[in-house]
């Protein structure tokens, strides 16, 4: 069968769907890949892929730099970003995570702040493709995404969360209207465990 390779504008477009994640081109999540995936990454062995899933969850991007620094050097890990990655918090998160995007520049950086507060994927798309081509706004938005209102988000922004399946997105909207966070850790908390519960509310808000 013949692998076809679509443009990268293409799957730009084709993710437009999953409004409030940066479409993935193949960028790897340390909570999900498995140890030999891992290994086979850019300055990575079988000991600090194990090392890798034993520190989950990764609740930020932060914290798999804690976790990479013990092995690996500032550019090995830069190296390493262009294939795993823990997306970041685009309303939220500081200087120093922006930075660690393969490829941004302080100027770049200054533009993701600028526009602050994100409400959608398309507003990022917009204001950041006033500085770069289409490939690079598609490229970028990997790295990123923006929180889902756990009583508003349309249940597709649900199931763009990486890991995410068509069970626990009913999950998620079967207990609807949330009136805290701790209701959502409870009622989720019935089907996993408190890591995965960490790591899916790490992607939404009430707010």
């Amino acid at each position: 069968m013949r692998k076809i390779i679509l443009p990268i504008a293409l799957l730009h477009f084709c993710g437009a769907a999953l409004a409030q994640m940066g479409v993935n081109q193949e960028l790897a999540d340390p909570n999900l890949a498995g140890e030999a995936e891992l290994a086979a990454m850019p300055h990575m062995n079988a000991e600090i892929a194990a090392a890798v899933v034993a520190g989950r969850p990764y609740l930020s991007a932060t914290q798999l730099v804690e976790v990479l620094a013990r092995s690996l050097g500032e550019e090995q890990r830069q190296a390493l970003y262009g294939q795993l990655f823990r997306q970041i918090n685009l309303n939220t998160a500081s200087d120093d995570e922006i930075m660690l995007i393969p490829g941004m520049s302080g100027k770049m950086a200054h533009e993701f702040e600028e526009y602050r507060p994100y409400t959608s994927l398309e507003q990022f798309r917009r204001e950041i493709g006033k500085y770069v081509d289409a490939d690079e706004v598609a490229r970028l938005e990997q790295y990123i995404f923006i929180p889902m209102n756990l009583n508003d988000a349309p249940l597709d922004d649900f199931a763009g969360i990486p890991g995410m399946t068509p069970k626990m997105v009913h999950e998620f909207e079967e207990y609807r209207p949330y009136r805290n966070m701790d209701q959502f850790r409870r009622e989720i908390g019935k089907y996993v465990d408190d890591d995965e519960v960490a790591r899916l509310e790490s992607y939404v808000t009430l707010d």
